[in-house]
């Protein structure tokens, strides 16, 4: 139990139980040394008052003078503890008697016991029995001659005397000195105690002050110091714990110094971080800016060449410019759609859509890609359907689907998809190269490619992952990575399973793709090539085309004739862009329902949220054909 007490607890201990004890042992001995003192002389004087009446009683019981006896008794009486006398004859005859006997008198010889406590209900008492034995006297002549001998042999006691003497005194003395002994002891236990706790908080008042502040100390109160009372070791306590919270409190300065120091560092740095991505993204949008302009131009060119009749050696090579057109241009949808989910100007549309349906489409759109390889590409998945925006679920699947055919150099890749409760989840395994512990976080950060040192272009831009990460957190999907060097890859997207809808009412409105039949089109472009380029492709579909470089330029021309649809670029030369042409042509009479559409090359955020926030149609340079060509019709139909 004492392992539990405190410092002060324990020299408390220690200072007063020993202290305690000496006393306790000095009163016993001294109370008990008073106690035999007491009884001792108590039984001293009742012998000797026995003894000197038992003389003065000798020559009156001789005479037979029972007067006198009762004097002596009655002058005996007056002692406070004497209780009562009695003087017997030899005879046993009592001679006198005065006071009150506890019990009957003794009877006469045989004698006895000289001394006796007596218990009563009355109290205790002391009997003392004393023979009255005759003196011995010398026998002389009235002439003086010698004394005679006495006879030889003890004589006969001429009677007895017998004394009850009370202990009631003796009793309240002895109360009297336990109760001065337990008052001593009580006083010098207080003052023990007393001193025995001053004495502890002296000691241990410096050492608790030590603790207590150490523990501030601890809790980063570095400027607690102990104040020095004491002396020896305790003043070397408090001058070592001073020290030490001091030489703490010097290096906590120093390493907030650092730490301040550190922090004003990496801030700079994270400003320099962000002014460099803030150049990066602007140099992105200006770069495929200026990219997608002569590459929009390029495919309007190819569009317009592949309609006329060429020979077969001229059409191979338009095919593969028209290929390498379309490379290039995905590798610019791919900033492109970085710049959108950084933007945050792509809003999920979610719907119920056929899980089974949209894998295999997915699946047969890579099949060329994993023939070419040489690998087989495997579906498994039952009927169901899910809940997500089905263009955006696209194009995740279709990204980790051509990663997985891209690192793969042989064996097989497999697209599943397997129920778990209430959620879908779809993974596309491959047995490839596999990724290490390390990078499998590092994977989905942008142009990072694994593998690829060289940056060749056929493994793309490093892109793909990236998107289906920004993908995943905008559909709140989760995304999960299993994979270990040597033994390929499984990617896994989890996402809500739906019920089948129900039948649509209706049938879905198709528009053919035929010929415009002199349709009016508005086009305004600052880039002379491009504008050229799409005002001839639509002039091939049978358009009746107004071109114009700049936004008042285009103004003028249309002043005698009302479009049946424009076309603008975002940037335009003059004070007017893209969205304020637009704006000004549905302000004229009669086209406040225009339908517009903004092709661009820009791929800035801020300038696809303004896009996105006028509610006008965007398509991003450069623009296939066919995708133009149905958007026009989607727009005219719902016009």
């Amino acid at each position: 139990m004492m392992e539990r007490w405190g410092i002060r607890a324990r020299v408390t201990f220690v200072a007063f139980v020993p202290m305690l004890v000496v006393a306790l042992l000095m009163t016993v001995t001294h109370t008990g040394l008073r106690l035999s003192d007491l009884d001792q002389a108590l039984r001293a004087r009742a012998h000797a008052h026995a003894r000197q009446l038992a003389a003065a009683s000798e020559y009156a019981i001789f005479a037979g003078d029972r007067e006198t006896l009762g004097q002596l008794a009655d002058a005996l009486m007056l002692e406070d503890d004497v209780a009562a006398i009695a003087i017997l004859g030899a005879d046993g005859q009592v001679l006198a008697r005065t006071g009150r006997f506890a019990t009957r008198m003794p009877p006469l010889p045989p004698y006895p016991t000289p001394v006796q406590e007596l218990d009563t209900a009355e109290g205790r008492w002391l009997r003392i029995v004393e023979p009255i034995r005759p003196s011995r006297l010398p026998a002389t002549d009235v002439f003086g001659s010698a004394g005679l001998e006495p006879a030889a042999g003890a004589q006969p006691p001429l009677g007895q005397l017998v004394l009850d003497m009370s202990l009631e005194p003796l009793q309240r003395r002895r109360s009297e000195l336990l109760w001065i002994a337990a008052g001593w002891l009580v006083i010098v236990a207080a003052g023990s105690l007393l001193l025995a706790r001053r004495m502890s908080r002296s000691v241990s008042g410096p050492i608790r002050e030590a603790a207590e502040a150490v523990l501030g100390i601890g809790r980063g109160q570095l400027h607690r110091r102990i104040r020095i009372s004491a002396g020896g070791s305790l003043r070397a306590l408090a001058e070592g714990v001073n020290e030490m919270a001091g030489r703490l409190e010097d290096a906590h300065a120093s390493m907030a110094r650092r730490i301040d120091d550190a922090t004003a560092e990496l801030r700079a740095r994270k400003d320099e971080a962000e002014r460099a991505n803030l150049a990066k993204s602007r140099f992105l949008a200006a770069a495929s800016h200026d990219l997608r302009q002569p590459l929009h131009a390029l495919g309007l060119f190819l569009s317009e060449l592949s309609q006329q009749p060429l020979d077969a050696y001229s059409r191979q090579i338009t095919e593969r410019i028209t290929a390498s057109t379309e490379a290039m241009e995905g590798l610019l949808d791919s900033l492109l759609d970085i710049s959108r989910l950084d933007a945050g100007v792509l809003t999920p549309e979610r719907s119920v859509f056929d899980m089974h349906a949209k894998l295999e489409h997915i699946v047969a759109g890579q099949s060329g890609a994993a023939s070419a390889r040489g690998l087989a590409l495997r579906l498994h998945c039952p009927p169901c359907w899910a809940l997500s925006d089905p263009l955006l679920f696209e194009r995740i699947v279709a990204n980790l689907l051509s990663n997985a055919i891209r690192y793969t150099p042989q064996g097989r890749v497999l697209v599943a998809c397997r129920r778990r409760g209430d959620r879908l989840r779809v993974e596309v395994r491959d047995s490839g190269l596999g990724i290490a512990a390390d990078d499998q976080q590092v994977i989905f950060q942008e142009f990072v490619q694994l593998g690829n040192a060289e940056r060749a272009r056929d493994k793309g831009l490093g892109l793909g992952l990236a998107i289906v990460r920004r993908l995943a957190d905008l559909l709140g999907h989760r995304l999960a990575l299993r994979s270990a060097p040597g033994r390929g890859s499984v990617f896994a997207v989890e996402l809500p399973a739906a019920a089948p809808p129900l039948p649509a009412q209706g049938e879905r409105e198709a528009l053919a793709l035929g010929h415009f039949g002199d349709l009016r089109v508005a086009i305004a472009d600052d880039d002379e090539l491009v504008l050229g380029a799409l005002a001839s492709l639509l002039a091939s579909w049978g358009c009746e085309v107004t071109a114009a470089a700049t936004a008042d330029a285009l103004l003028d021309a249309l002043s005698g004739a009302a479009p049946d649809i424009l076309i603008s670029d975002l940037r335009l030369g003059g004070t007017l862009d893209g969205l304020a042409l637009i704006a000004a042509v549905r302000a004229l009479p009669g086209l406040g329902a225009l339908p517009a559409v903004v092709i661009s090359g820009d791929t800035a955020p801020e300038s696809l949220a303004r896009v996105q926030a006028a509610g006008v149609q965007l398509l991003h340079k450069p623009v296939r054909p066919a995708r133009l060509r149905a958007l026009m019709h989607r727009l005219l139909a719902a016009r």
